[in-house]
């Protein structure tokens, strides 16, 4: 075969060969970055203490499990700014519901799944049916939830059993069970964009929602799965929350900023804004960006808005590097 009959296309792929997204190199200068200041000011206490490396990554499976949730709405060209406050309901329903007692834990944990699916589905009907653009129907969502959480809960409520804790304190073997679960979210969510028709349909409809109805896709009961998949992670997290805490508060979610957050490290990782592309794996490495940069400047004593200003820079140059290989791409 000759280079004259191989599509031009094809041959701009060979020439790129593997391609690694930005997010990766900017992992490996931050923990690089990270090490040093670690060896010059910390003796090495930091990073490369085991102990701090696990709590690095305890500390991002929160964020880390609802970010995967937000990777399926805005591969879909959406987005779900109700998170933090479905965080934050379902820590307190499930600390309310418990109430201390192992017995009613399956009660609740199913109860809270299906008010997560419930958000979900409100969210993907608005955005779908109603065409109310997905920032103001999930931020009005979410301003909902938590006009009732506030007027109904003033303070921590409820408790959960010792035996529920082991979710965010306990280990398997050398593995911290929060740590299992947010590689099995990633996992799954990894599997369900990759292989199946779900996921090829979902970045049909993110590419081009007309296109996609115009080649026969239902592309609002696409939409409507992606959003209830998204509540549903942010229950996992408010789980894995509520675990840690023994208690649940209305301002858990929101002071964690898990809706900016989400949105933000989902950004970072390679997940576009106008949809169509991205993945879960890109988001995990924001993640871990977050939680290198939040320990290390913890550890060191720096000031909490000096690395609120790193942060908004790494946004910043991780997008602006995303639009100029695309633009390299394409010409």
């Amino acid at each position: 075969m000759t280079t004259e009959s191989i599509p031009a296309d094809e041959i701009k792929r060979s020439k790129l060969g593997i391609r690694i997204p930005p997010v990766y190199y900017f992992l490996v200068i931050i923990t690089v970055g990270g090490l040093i200041l670690d060896i010059l000011f910390a003796k090495g206490n930091i990073i490369s203490n085991p102990t701090i490396l696990t709590n690095i990554l305890i500390r991002s499976v929160a964020l880390g499990i609802v970010a995967v949730g937000q990777t399926f709405v805005m591969i879909g060209a959406s987005i779900d700014l109700s998170v933090a406050y479905t965080i934050s309901l379902t820590a307190v329903m499930t600390s309310q519901l418990m109430q201390g007692d192992p017995e009613r834990v399956p009660m609740a944990i199913i109860l809270v799944f299906v008010i997560g699916a419930v958000i979900g589905l409100v969210n993907g009907l608005i955005v779908t049916k109603l065409n109310v653009n997905p920032f103001i129907a999930t931020l009005g969502t979410g301003l909902i939830i938590a006009g009732i959480l506030n007027g109904t809960f003033a303070n921590f409520k409820g408790s959960v059993p010792k035996s529920f804790r082991a979710l965010g304190y306990e280990s398997l073997g050398p593995i911290p069970i929060s740590i299992i679960i947010l590689i099995a979210v990633v996992v799954l969510g990894w599997f369900i964009l990759s292989w199946t028709k779900f996921g090829a349909h979902l970045y049909g409809v993110g590419g081009s929602r007309e296109l996609g109805r115009l080649s026969g896709l239902r592309t609002s009961r696409t939409i409507i799965v992606a959003h209830i998949i998204c509540s549903l992670t942010a229950v996992l997290s408010g789980l894995f929350i509520v675990s840690r805490l023994g208690s649940g508060a209305p301002w858990v979610g929101p002071d964690g900023i898990y809706d900016l957050e989400s949105v933000a490290t989902t950004v970072i990782g390679g997940t576009a804004l106008s949809g169509g592309r991205g993945g879960v794996f890109g988001t995990l490495a924001g993640v871990l960006i977050f939680g290198v940069i939040d320990t290390v400047f913890n550890q060191l004593g720096v000031d909490t808005y000096l690395k609120t200003v790193f942060r908004g820079a790494i946004i910043i140059l991780a997008v602006a590097s995303y639009s100029f290989r695309s633009k390299r791409e394409a010409a």
